[in-house]
């Protein structure tokens, strides 16, 4: 579609308050879902986080890359296994898991990044002692599964003090020597929190919070943290959707201005939901 050099000022207009509004803040991305495996909604989702930073967002991108951990289980002839939504990692596991997340998957965003125009290196939790945990005690064990203990950000602000956009992915060390895998939508909130971050963003594969999870149609747009309990209760907030909802709960309760569930599979979606009135998905308050 051909646009006019008209309509191009036009939208550079239009955007202009949401530049000024979120200049020199902080925005943590967590990134991951069908738009980390479609290359095409890969190529906007990095176009938009390089935007964003060129126009003075300091830009923390958090990543997953479950698809890709079981793909790599899979050529080594191991099963993935999956307790209660966590995957369960043994010894052999947390190798790979630390090779595919803090390896492959995160220097292919670094490259996509670079390439795109940005500035970018990637970091693990266990670079500069960003994130410690301590194993995950559930009903049934999940090995080297851990809860985040502390959070330090002086390794991401000296990257966004030097014009970076940090990219990091889930690994986290203990105390105790070990290495944990870390859920990745938990790992972000409790990073936006420790940076004081303005937005935590959530990009996963469903619209947002839904009324009727069937309907696209009953989009919920905004959410006091304060009214997700009863939303629990009505069977609103129900299965996949409650770890999220508590990750953006958890983040806005430990300061984050606010957290946002939206649609990974819009091209520009984060985009939508920053330089617009309407926004996209859900956002949490």
């Amino acid at each position: 579609m051909e646009i006019s050099n008209a309509s191009r000022a036009e939208v550079l207009t239009q955007a202009l308050p949401y530049i000024k509004k979120y200049y020199g803040t902080t925005i943590v991305v967590k990134y991951g879902g069908n738009a980390m495996t479609n290359s095409e909604l890969q190529k906007a989702v990095m176009s938009d986080i390089v935007l964003m930073s060129l126009v003075g967002i300091n830009v923390v991108l958090v990543h997953g890359g479950g698809p890709e951990i079981s793909d790599m289980l899979k050529k080594t002839g191991k099963e993935s296994r999956f307790v209660n939504g966590m995957r369960y990692t043994d010894g052999e596991t947390i190798d790979i898991v630390q090779m595919v997340l803090a390896g492959k998957v995160n220097k292919d965003l670094v490259k996509m990044l670079c390439a795109g125009g940005g500035k970018a290196i990637g970091l693990s939790g266990l670079d500069g002692g960003m994130l410690f945990a301590e194993k995950m005690i559930m009903g049934e064990d999940v090995g080297f599964v851990g809860e985040i203990t502390e959070v330090n950000t002086g390794v991401i602000t000296d990257v966004l003090d030097r014009g970076y956009i940090p990219v990091i992915s889930t690994v986290a060390g203990g105390k105790d020597g070990a290495v944990y895998n870390i859920n990745a939508d938990i790992a972000a909130a409790r990073i936006a929190a420790a940076m004081g971050a303005k937005k935590l963003i959530l990009m996963t594969d469903i619209v947002g919070l839904l009324k009727d999870k069937d309907d696209a149609s009953t989009l919920i747009p905004v959410v006091n943290v304060s009214d997700v309990n009863s939303l629990k209760t009505q069977g609103i907030i129900s299965g996949g959707m409650i770890p999220k909802i508590d990750c953006c709960v958890e983040a806005v309760r430990r300061g984050v201005g606010r957290a946002h569930i939206i649609d990974g599979r819009i091209p520009h979606s984060i985009l939508i939901e920053l330089f617009s009135d309407e926004g996209i998905g859900t956002m949490f308050y």
